[in-house]
């Protein structure tokens, strides 16, 4: 028993070799994803057209791998192309090369402008890269790049993809890169090299042909020829030549109004730096053969002059600074400011000193012996100057942060009435005739809600965005602001109307502070109106005749009664008032005359009694209907108008009405609140009407509610019958109480509906207390407005079609941003930046046009290809110049060369600047360029080739596949990419 036992008690240990490895997943992993993106087996597409790199659409799709723990992401880039049709191509798959290797011979694409690297150096249209996931990551060891590209190695040869697979090795901004594409027995491996210092044999294009030689090793002699496309770069950074066209405004002129076409109400424009910094011009030799040229380390035979073609690229300067951008952008900055007018400016400017120092028991009597306060007795105009003299005394002339000629010009361009007496009487009313209703800038303005262009708040804007750039910056806005408000009092005291407002009410499509001033001016209107009927009714008689009263009216309607008063106030007689509401009317003893009128018996009293009142307030009689009491004619009588008002009043209103709620007395209260204009009608009907009825009222007021039909009486006569609508009929209605409560009382004599002065004060006491940031949020839709509109006009000049597009864009963000009561600062910002993108690309046109002459060409056909290319320049990355040197942009550009030559090379300053007949005579002789020390053109700051052919390898009877390798070379930089194929059937 114990020997059976001993073998159980023995342990085996079992190693598992089906176990899979780190390395294997990956290569599994990498196999995955190539399945997944269907990049197995061959896919033949079209042959690339040229130019097809540049403007075809690149795409790619991402993955992440890892390796252990090390992650890599892996990515596919692709160009988008239309599949080719499959007929036949079933028996062609079978030994045709992949479609990468047939693209490295490709020459439609060398030298694309704007590409992936690996395009630019191996022509691929398809490629897979892994690369670290991690920026900072790096695969550096030689023994991983080896695992890695084993790894890809194994996994094409797995799934029989047919697409280039490239590992990222080294440091991220090296971007080098090793990979490997497989074909059917076939194979190109991915090579490269990258130095910092050149080594002087490959500085030239015989020394890189012995390396591509020696590295395709080929056993055939001779070695078929090599293909060889070559281009150098130019760059000229040196427009010493050329003054940049803007002139900084004249900051001291500016009062004058001549400041070098800057002035208020116009917005400046340009950028204060040439925006374009470098052209870079590329010279081009598409199709050379081995041993047609010669270029070695004594001689060469490539001369910009004479390459076959070339092209030019423009580097704009980064960020250049513009005019209107930095002054949009300064206001702007004002909206962050948290300071009031009072603390920008010292000490607040309404306190009078002889209160500075006050005896603490004045303040104690003034609580234990109340005085009523004369506020109808102070004269506001009286404060007003008094308050200009504290300015004076707490801020010298030179501590002012505007100086009296530069407010003067301001105040000047914003009120244009004050410089003649005649317009000051306020006779004149506002002209808007100028601004037809169907125009852009109508449009604008509604879009944006900003206000009209030729609107005082628009100018404003403008007077406040100019201070704040050239004069005083924060501390100028609050003094110019501080002097708009103590001018919209003192025209309110006076009965001036204000300039530049449209009439009517407040036009809620513009922004709230222009609303504010049109209510002002509503104010000063009705005012004005009232008191020059006053002056009419001294003049004739005490009593309020019929005539005088509608003339009053009619001059601009008055006496409105606010909507949260209560309405039963509204039968009271005038010596019941309270003295605050005293001075709202024009006659204060009024009792005996409505007394007489039988208005102490109105209530009760029916039609008969109603027949004794005197007519009133008559705008003039109806054409056909007659009271259906008396048949007497129906008068229209003199009506208040309805109170005007401003977006933050309509919102108030809505809210205290919606707080109501839904009860029935909430809602009776509010249907009180909401008939305070029907009832002022009632009151004016019956006093133009005695004797009239509800039906009469109705009928005029709202002919639908009251319906007609024929009937046949007893005479057997076909006559009208009417009757109020079902709605009228509704017990307790809103229309038969107020019918019932009205009076008759001519609108003249009713309460106001509107009270002037009361919102008066209220806007004022609005202007005065705006800090400085929330003026630059109310008028920055008035800023941008302008700038937009500024940026049209001076595009209308360029023609600029891209600059078209972008404008409308920055129409209908702003459109969308700006309506919202408080826009994000982000989404402002960004308008702002697009503004400032449009005006560095007007700038980048006329910077253009004034280096390549455009204005000066005589002949139409040649300014017209110049316009043109100078327009390719600013939307394209690369632009064909068309004849090269020959041609007239490029006789042009090679004068830039030799100009910039002769400033940096020569010491004789005249000769720098040689008349051009003698630079073009120069520029067509070779023979005597070539003797003359100075060159036309600087050494190239980059040298690319591209040498390409077909050769068996590695053994003469191998299959003849496609070799290439790019060599480009800089200043700091060199760098070899290859790629080289070889017949692996019998290797």
């Amino acid at each position: 028993m114990a020997a059976d036992s001993e073998p159980e008690s023995e342990v085996f240990e079992i190693t598992d070799f089906t176990t899979a490895s780190e390395w294997e997943r990956f290569i599994s992993k990498v196999e995955e994803v190539l399945n997944d993106w269907k990049l197995i087996g061959n896919s033949l597409g079209r042959p690339l057209e040229k130019g097809i790199f540049t403007s075809g659409t690149w795409e790619e799709k991402s993955d992440e791998i890892s390796f252990a723990d090390f992650k890599f992401s892996v990515t596919h880039h692709y160009l988008v192309q239309e599949s080719v049709d499959k007929e036949g191509r079933d028996e062609i798959l079978e030994d045709a090369i992949p479609q990468s290797m047939q693209d490295l011979l490709c020459m439609n694409n060398d030298f694309p402008p704007r590409a992936h690297c690996l395009v630019r150096w191996y022509g691929l249209r398809e490629f897979v890269v892994i690369a670290p996931a991690a920026h900072s990551d790096a695969v550096l060891s030689e023994s991983k790049c080896n695992l890695l590209l084993s790894s890809v190695s194994i996994a094409l040869g797995n799934t029989g993809c047919q697409v280039p697979l490239f590992v990222q090795i080294h440091h991220k901004w090296r971007r080098m890169y090793v990979g490997e594409c497989q074909g059917p027995g076939i194979r190109t491996d991915f090579e490269m090299v990258h130095l910092r210092k050149v080594p002087n044999q490959y500085t030239h294009l015989s020394g890189l042909l012995d390396i591509f030689k020696s590295k395709i090793g080929c056993p055939l002699t001779p070695l078929p020829p090599v293909s060889i496309a070559i281009r150098f770069t130019y760059v000229l950074q040196d427009w010493q030549q050329y003054f940049w066209p803007q002139q900084p405004p004249d900051i001291d002129a500016l009062v004058g109004g001549e400041v070098g076409g800057l002035e208020f109400g116009k917005l400046p424009f340009g950028a204060c730096e040439d925006p374009i910094s470098e052209l870079h011009l590329a010279t081009t030799w598409p199709h050379l053969t081995e041993g047609i040229i010669v270029d070695n380390d004594v001689y060469s035979d490539l001369d910009p002059i004479q390459a076959p073609h070339w092209s030019v690229r423009v580097r704009k300067a980064d960020n250049p600074q513009c005019l209107l951008g930095d002054f949009v952008t300064e206001f702007f900055k004002i909206c962050r400011r948290k300071e009031s007018t009072d603390e920008i400016l010292g000490r607040s400017t309404f306190e009078e000193e002889g209160r500075e120092i006050a005896d603490i028991t004045h303040a104690l009597s003034k609580l234990t012996e109340p005085t009523p306060v004369p506020i109808h007795k102070l004269s506001v105009s009286n404060m007003v100057h008094t308050a200009k003299k504290k300015i004076r005394k707490h801020r010298g002339l030179e501590e002012s942060p505007l100086n009296n000629d530069v407010l003067n010009t301001i105040l000047l361009f914003l009120f244009p009435d004050a410089a003649s007496e005649k317009t000051l009487d306020g006779t004149t009313s506002i002209d808007n005739s100028n601004l037809p209703s169907e125009s852009e800038d109508y449009n604008l303005y509604n879009q944006f809600k900003s206000a009209p262009s030729d609107s005082l708040t628009y100018k404003l804007a403008l007077c406040l965005c100019m201070i704040n750039f050239y004069h005083g910056g924060l501390k100028g806005v609050a003094h110019l602001w501080q002097e708009f408000v103590l001018e919209m009092r003192f025209r309110w005291e006076n009965n001036f109307l204000i300039p530049g407002l449209t009439g009517g009410p407040p036009d809620l499509r513009c922004c709230l502070l222009h609303q504010k001033l049109q209510m002002l001016n509503c104010c000063i209107e009705r005012k004005k109106a009232r008191d020059e009927g006053k002056k009419t009714s001294d003049n004739i008689t005490n009593t309020y005749p019929g005539d005088v009263g509608k003339a009053a009216d009619l001059l601009g309607p008055d006496h409105r009664k606010d909507t949260d008063k209560e309405k039963g106030e509204v039968g009271k007689s005038w010596d019941s008032w309270s003295d605050s509401d005293e001075e709202f009317f024009e006659c204060l003893s009024d009792t005996e005359e409505l007394k007489g009128n039988g208005q102490e018996s109105g209530k009760k009293g029916g039609p008969k009694e109603m027949v004794n009142l005197k007519p009133e307030g008559r705008l003039h009689q109806h054409g056909r209907l007659t009271l259906l009491h008396n048949g007497e004619p129906l008068y229209i009588p003199v009506t208040q108008e309805p109170a005007p008002m401003t977006e933050d009043l309509l919102e108030e209103q809505s809210e205290v009405l919606a707080k109501l709620g839904t009860s029935a007395e909430g809602a009776h209260l509010r249907a009180r609140m909401q008939s305070a204009c029907l009832l002022s009608d009632m009151e004016s009907f019956k006093a133009a009407n005695p004797g009239c009825i509800l039906e009469d009222f109705v009928r005029w007021y709202s002919p639908r509610d009251y319906i007609e039909e024929e009937v046949i009486d007893e005479k057997g006569d076909v006559i009208l019958k009417g009757e109020l609508s079902a709605r009228m009929k509704i017990p307790s209605n809103m229309w038969v109480e107020a019918w019932e409560t009205a009076k008759p009382i001519p609108a003249r004599r009713q309460r106001r509906l509107f009270d002037d002065t009361r919102e008066a004060e209220k806007v004022l006491h609005y202007l005065a207390f705006q800090k400085p940031a929330d003026l630059a949020r109310h008028l920055l839709p008035c800023v941008i407005h302008a700038a937009v509109l500024k940026v049209k006009e001076e595009e209308s000049l360029e023609n600029i079609s891209s600059v078209k597009k972008i404008i409308k864009q920055i129409i209908s963000h702003s459109s969308k941003v700006l309506h919202f009561p408080n826009p994000e600062d982000k989404k402002l910002e960004e308008i702002i930046h697009q503004i400032t993108n449009v005006e560095a690309i007007i700038a980048r046109a006329r910077s253009l046009k004034a280096k390549f002459g455009t204005e000066k060409c005589e002949q139409e056909e040649e300014k017209e290809d110049l316009e043109r290319f100078v327009s390719c320049l600013l939307e394209q990355p690369e632009v064909l110049v068309t004849g090269a040197g020959r041609g007239h942009a490029g006789r042009i550009i090679h004068k830039l060369f030799v100009n910039a030559q002769r400033l940096t090379e020569s010491s004789d300053e005249a000769a720098a600047m040689a008349p051009p007949e003698e630079e073009l005579k120069r520029v067509g002789c070779p023979e005597e360029r070539r003797h003359n020390p100075v060159s036309d053109f600087p050494a190239p700051a980059g040298r690319e080739l591209i040498l390409r052919t077909t050769v068996p390898r590695p053994a003469p009877y191998s299959k003849a596949l496609p070799q290439r390798m790019y060599s480009v070379l800089t200043k700091e930089d060199f760098r070899l990419a290859g790629a080289f194929s070889s017949d692996t059937s019998f290797f």
